[in-house]
């Protein structure tokens, strides 16, 4: 994955302007927590660049990052979890889930399926 590397409150208020922007990813990642270095690592793994055109990969380290992650909170109305994804098309979230519900192929069902309206859905498994 090619990772874009979240540092600045400005890139999370860029992230929730309505444009034209592919879609994004948002990985929120604890350095000191087993279960979001597993999440990482499993997604990383599955990831596939070439059913994910156009799509841009963003990482937040929380530890080091922890007022962009207040930031994406404030900007987005998700309430933070740690490891979490985020879904983001035109400004708005268009799915969420974190911990181990956090899948490749969940990410891939959203894209393809992309809601007009940019509700955000979480798996309810």
């Amino acid at each position: 994955m090619n990772w874009i590397h979240l540092t600045t409150e400005r890139q999370a208020e860029e992230l929730a302007t309505p444009s034209e922007q592919p879609v994004a990813i948002i990985f929120k990642h604890s350095t000191s927590c087993s279960i979001s270095r597993m999440a990482l690592d499993r997604l990383e793994r599955s990831w596939k660049p070439d059913e994910m055109p156009g799509v841009k990969t963003y990482f937040l380290d929380l530890l080091s990052y922890r007022s962009v992650s207040n930031k994406i909170v404030h900007v987005f109305g998700i309430s933070h979890e740690s490891p979490q994804v985020l879904m983001v098309k035109n400004g708005k979230v268009i799915y969420h889930e974190s911990h181990y519900a956090i899948s490749y192929s969940e990410l891939k069902k959203s894209n393809d399926r992309y809601l007009p309206k940019g509700e955000a859905i979480k798996n309810q498994n």
